[in-house]
């Protein structure tokens, strides 16, 4: 095996075994590119990066021993191509970049370039679709052909194509459907067409309407499904900023009926924490699946005290209701962030034991 010093030369320089700009890496390249630009720049663009590309861009630059000067001239020119050929995109997309990169630099530059930059943001069709609200979509497209709103659903994110087929037409729902599941492959060609067509329509419709994004709940569903080590970062640092907001975040983030989460173990401890009769107030407006969870970790003497407790209690106001909820809820977080118990949020790694 080559040792450190071998494996930086053969990085970035021709000395070191690398006699070809095209055998380098993207991840060579991308560190060849911020050391060129030198370290005051460098930083800056750090710190738009995610902590995994860092330590990657981190690693390859250690092991830059020295920087050829033409790959270095040949970076910084591919890079210029490529922020070209993106504004081309932006403006007038694909085909426009392709025509304009052609006219500058050849057929075969301009079909490199645009293949390179298509491949690394894996840009799809209907991308401009993509980016408009389900509501305003779906008045957009349900007057299209069966074939065609299969076609754009086919990609858009499963959350918004199913917002979207739930709320079509019921007479057509199950043509969509069926020729969703039966669709194969489809013509490059026609897929252009049709989204020149469709966007062509876009454009004409108003867009004076405000689109409805972010607000407390957008931050609560972003927070429930990243790492544990990021959530805690940010409500920290949100409690210096703005302590209600914190609190709002932190009472949305975790309902009452989440508790249905938690494995069997992690609630015997809640419960031993709670009082029964704030239990029982509790449990009053909850489904029976919530109850069922409650009744199954306790014994039968005490579930059954539980049940009569309930039973006989009489009107409780709701409010009072949801502030034992919300007082139970605190305890699941204290134990949470004690390390006692763990909350299986969505997209998490499953626990095994």
């Amino acid at each position: 095996m080559a040792d450190s010093k071998g494996a930086a030369k053969s990085s970035g320089g021709k000395k070191g075994g690398v006699k070809d700009y095209k055998s380098l890496s993207g991840r060579t390249k991308a560190a060849i590119f911020l050391v060129s630009l030198g370290s005051d720049v460098s930083s800056e663009i750090m710190k738009h990066l995610r902590e995994d590309e860092v330590e990657a861009l981190t690693f390859e630059i250690a092991r830059l021993e020295t920087v050829e000067a033409d790959f270095k001239d040949q970076v910084l020119e591919e890079f210029q191509e490529l922020m070209n050929a993106q504004n081309f995109i932006t403006t007038g997309g694909i085909d426009y970049a392709r025509e304009l990169l052609e006219k500058s630099l050849g057929s075969q530059k301009a079909i490199d370039i645009i293949n390179r930059l298509t491949s690394s943001l894996q840009v799809r069709p209907f991308d401009a679709i993509r980016r408009q609200d389900p509501a305003h979509l779906l008045n957009f497209i349900q007057q299209e052909y069966p074939q065609t709103i299969a076609l754009i659903l086919a990609y858009l994110e499963p959350v918004k194509a199913a917002a979207i087929l739930q709320n079509l037409p019921a007479e057509i729902q199950p043509e969509v459907s069926k020729r969703l599941a039966t669709m194969d492959r489809t013509s490059p060609d026609v897929l252009r067409e049709i989204e020149r067509v469709l966007e062509k329509k876009l454009s004409t419709l108003s867009s004076e309407d405000y689109t409805a994004a972010g607000g407390t709940q957008a931050i609560v569903d972003i927070l429930n499904v990243i790492d544990r080590t990021s959530e805690k970062a940010i409500i920290e640092a949100l409690e210096e900023d703005d302590p209600d907001l914190a609190e709002e975040i932190k009472k949305r983030m975790f309902v009452f009926e989440d508790i249905v989460l938690l494995d069997d173990r992690s609630i015997q401890k809640v419960l031993r924490e709670v009082d029964n009769a704030d239990l029982a107030k509790a449990l009053k407006n909850v489904d029976t699946e919530v109850q069922d969870k409650i009744f199954k970790n306790m014994s039968k003497r005490s579930s059954s005290m539980l049940r009569e407790e309930m039973e006989f209690m009489g009107p409780v106001r709701l409010k009072d209701v949801e502030e034992i909820q919300q007082k139970i809820v605190s305890t699941i977080r204290r134990l949470e962030e004690a390390g006692e118990i763990v909350i299986a949020r969505s997209g998490e790694d499953e626990m095994v034991v």
